[in-house]
């Protein structure tokens, strides 16, 4: 069961100074409903959010807060709990704490706390969407994700600042069940996965392209998913306004012929090739090289088919265990069913686009088939999805993988 995972498990909780230290509340709730043992330590910054007597009546432990605690440090108590725990969860993780962590500061208890205990530091950052994506923040994430300290998120949304973007703190239940998730052998631990994601845009002239509605979310989900669950990804992006999960190496592309050429180029190294981008079709056999004018009452534009990126993995030697997507408006299932078919895939997710419905929205409904099965994903978030998904693929890949081997 899920909840065994976090069963007497001790989780030393850091929260530091964000407007997000409000949702740490709800975290420790739901990591003692889960059977976790939960010690907080508060940055003095975070005490101007959220007050110690509410974590410590949540906890059932008393909040530590100060270095210089007299009767803790009278046991070198800083030491004691940087021993009792069995991981380091700071949630919220400031821009601040990111960098003073980055450089090895034992200014305060939490600091010093990271750098005197050997269990794994796990980071959720909450910050601004600025102060997120400023190079010097880039770089902290960077060097401390190099040392082997876990970076989950941040999600993107709306902020307390008024602004949208990525920034925002992981929602507790997410939290949990990532750490849950820990507990497990990884489902593709040493697993090489290329992920396609967004759009492509074919130019039509040097300021105008041909594209469409795909936002990248879900190709993204999924990238992050296979991270979680032990693959080494490699994301092949479309033009998107998403930020690329941590730990994913990223290959930015524009056009469909680019695609194809970065996606040819490593399939022979990779395992699993999972399609989700939203592919160009056609592309304009001679864009303009010139800004095209409006002084003709009609244009007529010549296009050319686009190569078909998934039809060419699928037909690779050796190829890898080769997933699709089915974008379509009417007939799901037969167009499905026919593009499984025609292109040899191992298995295909099909979804209804329109409005409303799979571009440009938060959720999704999913329902995959393979040669000889098939399963409803059912509707939920893409995040939630994409790891529904994954747990699929890593199962239909072990079971090709054992057939394989034992032929």
């Amino acid at each position: 069961m899920e909840i065994s995972r976090l069963q007497r498990r001790r989780i030393l909780l850091g929260v530091t100074g964000s407007i997000a230290a409000y949702k740490s509340a709800e975290l420790i709730r739901r990591l003692r409903q889960a059977g976790a043992e939960v010690q907080v330590v508060m940055t003095p910054a975070a005490a101007r959010f959220v007050t110690p007597l509410t974590l410590q009546a949540l906890s059932g432990r008393p909040v530590r807060r100060d270095l210089f605690d007299v009767a803790a440090e009278a046991a070198m108590g800083h030491i004691e709990l940087a021993r009792w725990a069995d991981w380091i969860l700071i949630a919220p993780a400031s821009a601040d704490f990111l960098a003073r962590l980055r450089i090895g500061r034992a200014d305060d208890l939490l600091a010093t706390l990271c750098l005197a205990s050997e269990a794994p530091v796990i980071l959720v950052p909450a910050m601004n969407r600025a102060m997120w994506r400023h190079p010097a923040t880039r770089d902290n994430v960077a060097v401390l994700e190099g040392r082997g300290v876990e970076i989950w998120g941040p999600a993107s949304g709306a902020q307390a600042c008024g602004e949208e973007g990525p920034g925002r703190m992981l929602e507790p239940a997410e939290i949990v069940g990532r750490l849950q998730a820990l507990g497990k052998a990884p489902l593709l631990g040493g697993v090489k996965v290329m992920i396609t994601a967004g759009p492509t845009r074919e130019a039509v002239d040097p300021v105008r392209f041909l594209s469409n509605r795909s936002s990248g979310r879900m190709g993204y989900a999924l990238a992050q998913a296979a991270r979680e669950a032990g693959a080494e990804v490699t994301l092949v992006s479309g033009p998107v306004s998403l930020e690329p999960p941590s730990g994913v190496e990223v290959i930015r592309v524009e056009s469909a012929q680019q695609m194809y050429r970065q996606v040819m180029a490593r399939v022979g190294r990779c395992d699993i090739f999972i399609g989700a981008a939203a592919v160009a079709d056609y592309t304009p056999i001679r864009p303009a090289v010139a800004k095209l004018k409006k002084d003709q009452a009609r244009i007529t534009l010549e296009l050319v088919r686009t190569p078909d990126i998934l039809a060419a993995v699928a037909a690779a030697s050796p190829r890898p265990f080769t997933v699709g997507f089915a974008a379509e408006t009417e007939r799901l299932h037969e167009y499905a069913r026919a593009k499984l078919d025609r292109k040899r895939l191992d298995m295909i997710a099909a979804n209804r686009v329109g409005p409303g419905r799979g571009f440009e929205t938060e959720d999704n409904a999913l329902w995959v088939l393979w040669p000889g099965g098939e399963r409803d994903l059912g509707r939920a978030s893409k995040r939630e999805l994409a790891r529904r998904l994954i747990e699929l693929i890593s199962e239909r890949y072990g079971q090709e993988s054992r057939a394989e081997n034992s032929g």
